[in-house]
């Protein structure tokens, strides 16, 4: 468990990308883990887009102020319709199943001495209308994928966790 802690720690999200090239076998691995990812009643309401061409790339930067640079973005999306939905309330995970690959993927990608950061500031109704293929997708965020350029630091909150006993009760 040790090594998983330092890993849960020592991730941070990554502003700052270098031009080195991000190889396909560690996307591959990437993607791996995602498919891994546990879902609410194994649904796996979710689909995740590699934008890696530098046209697809320039398209989908075009609506969002955070790319950060990257040569490689992911965007996760969810499909409502195909999540399973708790019958108490209604409650439909297809967005905690996103969310679930999602941190699978951050926290794999630094693992792989990659940086990455959860953006959800982005035009998802523009992406859609640029990339028709996400259309029916709830977007629910996009990871601007690669090696972190030698600036690249935690942002000075990163470090700042509010106390367990103001976020953990035990009963």
């Amino acid at each position: 468990m040790t090594d998983f802690q330092q890993l849960a720690h020592d991730r941070y999200s990554c502003r700052s990308f270098s031009d080195r090239p991000v190889e396909g076998e560690k996307i591959d691995a990437l993607l791996d883990v995602a498919l891994a990812a546990p879902t609410a009643v194994d649904k796996q309401p979710w689909h995740m887009w590699v934008v890696e061409s530098p046209e697809a790339v320039a398209r989908l930067a075009a609506h969002t102020r955070f790319d950060f640079g990257a040569r490689v973005i992911l965007v996760l999306g969810a499909l409502p319709e195909e999540a399973w939905v708790r019958k108490y309330d209604g409650r439909n995970f297809a967005d905690v199943d996103a969310s679930i690959v999602g941190t699978h993927v951050m926290l794999a990608a630094h693992d792989l001495g990659l940086g990455t950061t959860w953006v959800g500031h982005f035009d998802a109704p523009a992406v859609k209308e640029a990339f028709p293929e996400m259309e029916p997708y709830d977007l629910v965020a996009l990871f601007p994928l690669g090696y972190p350029s030698e600036d690249a630091e935690p942002a000075p909150m990163h470090f700042k966790r509010r106390p367990s006993d103001e976020l953990v009760t035990r009963v």
